[in-house]
């Protein structure tokens, strides 16, 4: 057992992340590193660190006030990004736990899966796309990359948070491969990523490790369990709408049987509470016989697999989808929340083309030397400061820049 010195003691274990881990797993002694060399922590393993740096981020805490599906004004209760993002952490820990797999960076992949995104959610991200279209476009997961390798400025020795290369993966390729054969069909490779690649290898044609793997499908069970808790609690669909899902409409009919006289809020929680364990179970059992039939000797044979380990049974991938089309219909896409999202899109334009033409509007260094990078890398820096704002900031900028309150509703 390796040992660490700390104040004189010996400690074992500390700085190696000792657990239940499998052969399979992400092994933190055999991290392939940081872009820049640093020394080894002597308590953490570099997952473990990894995972505390994303945590006392800047990016991290404006998560909490960017929209996930409603915007602020809606209510205090609905999810934001940053509550999305804690209930992804804790689904995907689980399913660390359950496969033996590295807590650590299982933990940090899903806790910096979403820090590119925009204010106003995928509408914002929709706006700065277009913005962006001359110069390679705009990407949510290739403007996380860009936070935690060069927009984040903390350290004294580095830009960025110097993450490990797996968790650097991890967030690049937690839902595939981007390019190669198993790439999905038009798939576009951001330039961010592309550049930082050419720097930095990620192995782009392969899939991820099974952390990362984790973290995506936590992401997909907490959205369409949460976003059917939040549809439900704005009265955007009422209970007896979900008797047309085969996997909620099920559990519903369950909860009802069981509890006949219990009140709408505790039904719609008993519901959400038992929707996320079906799902769970049925990913832990699907991996379980997926990994049993590859039988990985390590990481990199899990990487080198034709498709992924981690994955719904094709039973609850079907219920899952149909999950997904009825929230696209009945959530997303109603004007309720569409009409705000449009003025949105509309406001953070705004603010891309005033800043394009007038980058000294910008505060702090942001303006710094614009006026001499070519046109690209000046709509990349305006590109990356409205990015970084949350949604109440975006909406004081735009009363700040254009002397008019703002109105989403």
């Amino acid at each position: 057992m390796d040992e660490t010195t700390l104040f004189g003691q010996n400690l074992p274990g500390l700085g190696t992340g000792l657990r239940a881990r499998a052969a399979y797993a992400a092994q933190p002694a055999g991290s392939r590193g940081r872009l820049y060399a640093e020394p080894p922590s002597r308590t953490r393993s570099p997952f473990e660190r990894d995972r505390d740096r994303i945590v006392h981020s800047t990016a991290f805490r404006r998560l909490k006030h960017k929209t996930q599906v409603f915007v602020p004004y809606e209510g205090d209760h609905f999810r934001t990004r940053l509550t999305h993002t804690i209930e992804v952490s804790q689904i995907a820990r689980a399913f660390a736990r359950a496969l033996q797999l590295d807590e650590d960076l299982t933990e940090a992949v899903a806790l910096v899966h979403d820090f590119g995104h925009t204010p106003f959610g995928h509408a914002g991200e929709r706006a700065l796309d277009r913005c962006m279209a001359d110069f390679g476009g705009f990407d949510h997961n290739a403007q996380s990359l860009r936070i935690v390798t060069a927009l984040e400025r903390r350290y004294a020795e580095f830009d960025g948070l110097n993450l490990a290369w797996e968790t650097l993966e991890g967030l690049v390729k937690h839902n595939g491969p981007l390019v190669g054969p198993h790439a999905k069909p038009g798939e576009r490779l951001p330039r961010p990523i592309a550049d930082f690649d050419a720097l930095f290898p990620l192995d782009l044609d392969t899939f991820a490790g099974l952390e990362a793997q984790a973290a995506a499908i936590s992401d997909d069970i907490a959205y369409n369990t949460h976003d059917l808790d939040d549809g439900l609690r704005a009265g955007l669909i009422e209970l007896d709408d979900l008797a047309e899902l085969d996997l909620a409409g099920g559990i519903l009919r369950e909860v009802r049987a069981a509890y006949p006289a219990l009140d709408p809020s505790r039904t719609i929680h008993e519901i959400m509470r038992r929707h996320i364990t079906r799902l769970v179970e049925d990913v832990i059992i699907t991996a379980a016989k997926n990994i049993a039939a590859l039988a990985p000797a390590d990481a990199a044979a899990v990487r080198a697999a034709e498709k992924p380990l981690i994955m719904f049974s094709d039973e609850m991938r079907e219920a899952v989808a149909q999950t997904q089309r009825f929230l696209f219909a009945r959530v997303y896409r109603c004007e309720r929340v569409m009409a705000p999202m449009r003025r949105a899109e509309a406001l953070v334009e705004a603010l891309f083309r005033r800043l394009s033409e007038s980058p000294d509007l910008m505060p702090g260094d942001w303006p710094e030397a614009i006026e001499r990078l070519p046109a690209e890398k000046r709509a990349r820096r305006v590109a990356d400061y409205l990015s970084g704002m949350t949604d109440t900031y975006a909406l004081a900028e735009y009363e700040r820049l254009f002397d008019e309150r703002p109105q989403l509703r």
